[in-house]
């Protein structure tokens, strides 16, 4: 099993995923995928799109074995929400 080691600041993992999902690919997915996963590879932009977050990189790391990934969730500000009450308002 091959270990992988980030070679970026949380931080810039940060600043370089959310600017390329902005930019690049949101207009892409959006629409029809709310709710799933996006994988982003923060240095070339390539990204694959599945239910899970780890199925999501698993293909992203089977097209590019040495890729970096940031992981979103599309129509969402998180990949995962803790705790029991829902961000929209109650009616």
């Amino acid at each position: 099993m091959t270990v992988r080691q980030p070679r970026y600041s949380k931080e810039e993992f940060a600043r370089r995923g959310n600017e390329i999902y902005e930019s690049q690919i949101r207009s892409q997915v959006e629409a029809g995928n709310h709710g799933k996963i996006v994988a982003i590879n923060i240095e070339t932009g390539s990204f694959e799109v599945a239910d899970r977050p780890m199925l999501a990189v698993d293909r992203l790391y089977e097209r590019e074995p040495d890729a970096q990934p940031w992981v979103i969730r599309i129509g969402h500000r998180a990949v995962f929400r803790f705790g029991s009450r829902s961000l929209r308002q109650s009616v």
